[in-house]
């Protein structure tokens, strides 16, 4: 209920005299639209009025809804929680019976993006995705897979040397590091070896020494969701069982992670593994500069690791890579150049 002042009553019914506010109220009290609020105290006028008054809401007929929520739904539709929550019913209703309209017509034969579907059902695209849409399903007891509709990311982004399979691509954390390996595959550049020879073109696609097929910019933990959609996304080559996908990221807790997460959800789909060349090159390179010159750890990353990923290195490369992390220190991926990358000679003393 909500209190309204002697004085607005008076505005809203447009009454200066009091002894016709006194009636008017008197009216209001014994049509039970309003009743006093005591603790506010009277006017000190005769007859006396108190200052302030609840106003008393008419309870409106439900009975139509209830029927409607019984008889007018299809039954794919739950009605247990609308029946026990009406008034939210009332404020859900233009969107249930839109959804109400659409399952009677059985439209799920061809399947469609989250936000086809949406518009479809609610003239919103927006509509699944947002806190409402979500609420509603689970009101009406409807899990999302009904809707018969799929989920889409960002598309993969790759640069594609050679279709041949079996083939290995290489998945890249950083964009810096994606357009340079991309050079090292397109051949932008003439590649040398350590003694400064050119090289020849059967070794164009090669980096750090490793035959790639395929680069995908694996855009930090974002690879994790855009991997799902390889198959619309990507090329046909690219899901070939016979394949191996390798990944390169930064040398810290973060990158470690989005490894073995990556590992996790699609190693039983695919051949992955580390691109043992590339940190071996890092940690070689991060010996000559010194830890006390490597970055600092960004602040907040997770440090529960699985140690999926420290299996494929030596020992004394494992060690290595904790004391590193453990001094509070990191290698990026931007440590190697292009020229590291060109080069098949790695100088990594244990």
């Amino acid at each position: 209920m909500k209190k309204i002042h002697l004085d607005a009553l008076s505005a809203k019914y447009n009454i200066s005299e009091y002894k016709a506010l006194y009636a008017k109220i008197i009216a209001l009290l014994q049509d039970n639209k309003i009743k006093p609020v005591k603790a506010s105290g009277t006017n000190g006028k005769s007859p006396a009025l108190y200052k302030e008054y609840w106003i008393i809401e008419e309870k409106q007929d439900m009975s139509s809804y209830l029927n409607e929520l019984n008889y007018a739904l299809v039954p794919s539709i739950s009605t247990d929680y609308y029946r026990a929550h009406i008034s939210q019913y009332l404020e859900d209703r233009p969107w249930v019976l839109l959804l109400n309209d659409y399952l009677k017509q059985g439209n799920f034969m061809t399947q469609m993006s989250e936000n086809e579907r949406s518009f479809d059902i609610w003239h919103r695209e927006k509509f699944l995705k947002q806190e409402q849409g979500k609420k509603i399903l689970k009101r009406c007891g409807l899990e999302t897979g009904v809707l018969n509709y799929y989920r889409t990311t960002e598309p993969v982004a790759y640069y594609c040397a050679t279709r041949q399979t079996p083939q290995k691509l290489l998945v890249i954390e950083n964009k810096d590091t994606f357009y340079s390996m991309r050079r090292c595959l397109m051949g932008s550049q003439p590649l040398r070896s350590a003694s400064g020879k050119n090289r020849t073109d059967s070794a164009l696609r090669t980096i750090c020494g490793e035959p790639v097929g395929t680069l995908i910019y694996g855009a930090g933990k974002g690879i994790i969701a855009a991997f799902s959609d390889l198959e619309l996304s990507g090329e046909p080559y690219m899901t070939a069982p016979e394949n191996t996908v390798l990944y390169f990221g930064d040398l810290d807790y973060e990158g470690i992670g989005i490894y073995e997460h990556f590992a996790a959800e699609y190693g039983e789909q695919y051949d992955i593994a580390v691109f043992k060349n590339a940190y071996v090159q890092m940690l070689a390179k991060a010996k000559c500069i010194g830890i006390d010159c490597l970055p600092r750890t960004k602040e907040g990353q997770n440090r529960k690791l699985d140690h999926v990923f420290f299996s494929q290195f030596s020992q004394a490369q494992q060690d290595n890579i904790k004391e590193i992390l453990e001094c509070g220190r990191y290698i990026p991926q931007e440590i190697l150049n292009i020229e590291d990358m060109q080069s098949t000679d790695v100088q990594y003393k244990e």
